[in-house]
């Protein structure tokens, strides 16, 4: 896979308290594009972090129905995918890819 189609998959980290507490059981969660496969998180991941994933679930996040200036307006969807890495690996996503 190209390292432009890597940095297209992977949007950005996502930083919830749900997902900080993730990354003491190895696991990370990132905001990814809706046309992404598992495969192609995978090696996205693999590439760009240089680590090792055994694992990649998908969820796929749902837009809002909210009212913008009186009229009624929807959020747009969103795909989020937790990856779970070989055990003693880690990702420091305070740092920047370079």
């Amino acid at each position: 896979m190209a390292k432009e189609r890597m940095y297209q998959v992977v949007l950005a980290p996502l930083v919830t308290e749900k997902a900080t507490t993730l990354t003491e059981q190895g696991q990370y969660v990132f905001r990814v594009t809706l046309d992404a496969t598992k495969p192609e998180i995978k090696q996205a991941v693999e590439g760009l972090f240089n680590v090792s994933v055994t694992a990649v679930n998908t969820l796929v996040m749902k837009g809002k129905t909210k009212r913008f200036k009186g009229r009624p307006g929807q959020r747009s969807d969103w795909k989020k995918a937790v990856v779970k890495l070989a055990p003693g690996q880690s990702i420091d996503l305070t740092t920047g890819l370079s």
